[in-house]
């Protein structure tokens, strides 16, 4: 985006709390569809008070239906997963808001401005057996003409809590470019939509840690994390989002992780790794 066009965004003077307000209450006006994109993605300019943005517009009315979710559910399990990252501290997941918009309800989220690098350094494609000093083994892939390459992600503390988020929420899609590190140093993930499935759906690209203990640091996390979904207000807000047996299921693993102290592992009942992994 050329500098002229630039606005706020979190991280460069619009910080969480005001780009919620201006999502839940500013204009939108469509600027374009993102393509790739199996739902109706649209990106957006907001404004609302004299501060302006740019953000992702996901109407409901735009969502292709899925087997194993109940139809129309997708925005709401993005506004949730974002109520979860903002519940650790971690500020994985953009703001993000449900309101109205030009073509009906939907998830509203700010857009985050990325290095034109965009995720290089947190995932690679290595030759031989080992990941190499910094990485970390997520399997072997193959690369043409019958080649195969290790795939594997950065060591990285970012990732890490951000693969302790996605087995709380259930993450059934987790793929690279998903992965969004600011400028900043904040990294952002975003498309959350198939999330909260209260059977186990986890597919993530962030297995290099599967089975090892969590830090005293996600622990502790964690254990807030619970006790807001007890007794906070934080299971109210959901409750209003996902289903009673998907908010019962939310809370069973937190308690799971916490019960076990490590990393979870790849159920062998369900493909571990999305495809296309990008």
């Amino acid at each position: 985006m050329p500098a002229s066009e630039r606005v706020p965004a979190v991280g460069d003077g619009l910080n969480g709390d005001i780009a919620a307000e201006l999502l839940a209450h500013g204009e939108l006006t469509v600027r374009g569809r993102l393509r790739d994109a199996s739902n109706a993605v649209l990106y957006c300019a907001v404004e609302h008070d004299g501060v302006r943005a740019h953000c992702v517009y996901k109407p409901v009315a735009g969502e292709r239906p899925l087997w194993d979710f109940p139809d129309g559910t997708l925005a709401q399990r993005e506004v949730a997963a974002y109520l979860v990252s903002e519940a650790t501290g971690w500020g994985l997941v953009p703001p993000t808001v449900l309101r109205d918009g030009p073509y009906g309800e939907g998830m509203v989220q700010l857009w985050i401005e990325t290095p034109e690098e965009g995720g290089e350094g947190l995932l690679a494609l290595v030759e031989g057996e080992e990941p190499g000093e910094g990485w970390k083994a997520v399997g072997f892939a193959e690369v043409g003409e019958g080649r195969t390459a290790l795939l594997v992600h950065a060591d990285d503390a970012r990732l890490r809590r951000l693969a302790v988020l996605d087995a709380v929420i259930n993450n059934a899609d987790r793929k690279g470019g998903h992965l969004l590190p600011a400028a900043d140093g904040q990294l952002y993930a975003i498309d959350h939509g198939v999330t909260f499935n209260t059977e186990n759906k986890l597919r993530t690209l962030l297995w290099g840690w599967a089975g090892e203990p969590l830090t005293d640091e996600i622990a502790e996390v964690l254990g807030k994390l619970s006790a807001e979904l007890a007794d906070g207000g934080l299971g109210a807000r959901l409750a209003e989002l996902i289903t009673p047996a998907e908010l019962d299921a939310l809370r069973n693993r937190v308690a799971g992780l916490l019960a076990s102290g490590r990393h979870p592992e790849p159920s062998g009942e369900w493909p571990a790794i999305p495809w296309p992994p990008i």
